[in-house]
């Protein structure tokens, strides 16, 4: 009975544990079978994120989708975990050993051979940004590479036609008398040099001319038996006659003309001194005059100025000697030429301009008239070969101008410049603050400006020790280690579960 007993214990026992076995087997099976079920399911799949798709000949033309260069080489996917993975020091761009304003995207060597210097992203400067290729070319940001080139300028004016003071004249007489006859009688004529303008009648011009005429003879008496004195006498009195004369405008022909005739001359005529066009007409016929009347003003046209307004900025750009060209609004498509002779000493408080004298040689027909308006293009001789950019790329912050680095790699630094002269085709001179061979931005550089005052803003107020920066500090510390209200309503419940227990 023992030993069948101890028999059927045993046989229990085998048959407790071959059950224990197939239940360990079979949920061993079903785990394994539900973890490469689980793995292999398309929505717990952990795949590397792509931020954007980028050129693999220029890494700063990026894609939000795939796509192809021009080339049909596939863009390259830059994946989120690409940068920080590998726990290696990255390198934002490189600066030259010597000037370190001098930056290249890539390795280069300086002039002296000298290899540039990396500059890791973990020690670029507080006042430089950086901006992902993406954001790039969201902004529309553009580069250009900073050169110098040969500026040169042509100002464009207007030029105010008026006479040429130098070729004005004013017809007047030393002598009273009245007009006998106008020769010139109406406002506009044209006169010619040596041509006769009219004759005055003057009661002291025919008595002078018979003391002439009577000296004389009282001499040509006196020359055959006086003395040499009384010659001497009778030839200061006819040099005295003759001076008169001559200083009421007598031409020696006239007196000699006088001398041959014998007779006095009931009238004076007065000549042109000069071509010109009668511009002021003030005598008429019969009218009694005075001595130092005027009684013409004649104007030569064959040249006249033009007063042209210059802007302060643009004087260094011109001298005395440049050539202008010069166009009539009713003559369109000729150009006449004309030169500065003259730029005035001062400037007008109005216009805040300076006026320049431009002299022009006018046309037989006499097409510039004074009064006329003509527009200018004064073409400056002087070239200057020197560092310049494109306008647009200067901001005007009104007490300064900036300009925006593209260091490489998507690092920008902003920089303040000195401009000089503004040239043709939109560029400016850079006197100092960029140099030959660095990469400025020409756009959007207003958005990267911005952007590194509100981080150069940001870092002012992270450093230790700056105003307002430890009360800061203190009180997040503070806000952030005091209890929020759920906290104080379970602190609060917690107290009373203590008193109930």
């Amino acid at each position: 009975m023992l030993s069948e007993t101890k028999s059927r214990s045993a046989g229990k026992k085998l048959i407790i544990t071959g059950i224990i076995s197939l239940i360990i087997g079979v949920g061993g099976g079903w785990l394994i079978f539900h973890n490469h079920t689980s793995s292999n399911s398309p929505g717990t799949t952990s795949e590397r994120k792509i931020l954007y798709y980028r050129s693999p000949m220029n890494p700063t033309v990026t894609s939000k989708v795939p796509m192809k260069d021009e080339m049909g080489m596939d863009y390259v996917p830059v994946y989120a975990d690409q940068s920080s993975s590998r726990g290696e020091r990255k390198i934002a761009y490189y600066k030259s050993p010597m000037d370190s304003t001098l930056t290249s995207p890539v390795p280069k060597k300086d002039e002296m051979g000298m290899d540039y210097v990396p500059v890791y992203t973990d020690n670029v400067g507080s006042n430089e940004i950086h901006i992902d290729p993406a954001t790039q070319q969201n902004t529309g940001v553009t580069t250009e590479t900073v050169e110098k080139m040969r500026l040169s300028r042509t100002i464009r004016t207007t030029a105010n036609i008026t006479y040429d003071e130098t070729k004005l004249y004013t017809i007047s007489t030393k002598i009273m008398g009245y007009i006998e006859k106008l020769y010139v009688d109406y406002t506009g004529q044209l006169v010619r040099k040596g041509q006769p303008l009219l004759e005055i009648y003057s009661p002291d011009l025919v008595s002078t001319q018979e003391e002439y005429l009577q000296a004389i003879k009282y001499r040509n008496e006196i020359s055959k038996n006086g003395s040499l004195i009384s010659q001497k006498g009778a030839d200061q009195l006819v040099e005295s006659a003759k001076r008169r004369l001559l200083y009421w405008d007598i031409p020696l022909s006239g007196i000699q003309a006088l001398e041959k005739r014998g007779t006095p001359q009931k009238t004076m005529t007065i000549y042109s001194p000069a071509n010109g066009i009668v511009t002021d007409k003030m005598i008429i016929n019969g009218q009694n005059i005075e001595p130092g009347m005027a009684l013409y003003k004649i104007a030569d046209l064959s040249t006249v100025w033009g007063l042209a307004q210059i802007y302060q900025y643009e004087l260094p750009w011109i001298k005395v000697g440049d050539k202008v060209d010069l166009q009539l609004s009713y003559m369109p498509g000729k150009t006449f030429q004309g030169r500065i002779t003259y730029i005035y000493p001062y400037l007008d408080s109005d216009s805040k301009t300076v006026q320049v004298r431009i002299e022009i040689h006018n046309t037989n027909n006499y097409e510039f008239k004074p009064g006329m308006f003509a527009d200018a293009a004064i073409k400056s001789p002087l070239i200057l070969e020197t560092v310049a950019v494109p306008n647009q790329a200067i901001i005007h912050t009104g007490t300064r101008d900036v300009a925006i680095i593209a260091l490489g790699n998507g690092y920008f630094r902003p920089v303040n410049v000195i401009l000089g002269a503004r040239g043709d085709g939109g560029y400016v001179q850079i006197l100092k603050g960029i140099h030959e061979g660095e990469n400025i931005v020409t756009s959007s550089e207003f958005l990267i400006d911005s952007e590194s005052n509100l981080n150069a803003a940001l870092n002012n107020m992270q450093q230790p020790g700056s105003v307002g920066n430890s009360d800061t500090t203190s009180q997040n510390n503070s806000i952030q280690n005091q209890p929020s209200n759920n906290d104080m309503k379970g602190m609060d419940m917690s107290k009373d579960n203590s008193k109930k227990k």
